[in-house]
This record gives C-alpha cells, structure tokens and sequence, in this order.
C-alpha cells in the first residue's frame, strides 16, 4: 500500500466573524434551554431531561468560546499593529 501524498496546496484557512458566529450559536443554545424548562415535567416523565441539560452546557461551553475566541481576536489584531 502506498502513501497518498496531496497534489495541490491546501487553501488558506477562511477568517469571517467568528466572534459573532460563537455568540450568536451560545444564544442559540440559552434560548433552546429556556424554551424548554416549562417542559421540564414532561422530559422527566421520558427520560430525556438530557435534551434540557444538554442545551444548558451548550450555552455554557458558548460563554467559554466567547471569552476565547475574543482573546484570539485581541491577540490577531495586537500582532498585525506589531507588524
């Protein structure tokens, strides 16, 4: 078997607004949970309050990845005024 070896260099990597994309996918998750709990009795009931708890650490991974994904941005920009 032999080794595959790519034939072309991979593109650049694609900068959008990743500070946005985060926060807007954490709301997203905090609003799910909230959209839930009035349903909590009945995700009991099934076995799946999961689904609510699930949606609550999603939105707490998302404050996580605000807070990186900020610093990153400082960081990219502190680099590029160095330059």
């Amino acid at each position: 078997m032999t080794k595959w070896t790519p034939e072309h260099e991979a593109p650049e990597p694609l900068e959008g607004p990743v500070v946005a994309t985060i926060t807007g996918g954490t709301v997203v998750w905090f609003v799910l949970f909230l959209a839930q709990l009035p349903f909590y009795g009945w995700f009991a009931d099934h076995g799946h309050t999961w689904w609510v708890w699930t949606c609550l650490a999603g939105g707490g991974l998302g404050l996580i990845g605000v807070w990186y994904v900020r610093k990153r941005d400082a960081a990219i920009k502190r680099s590029a005024m160095a330059e």
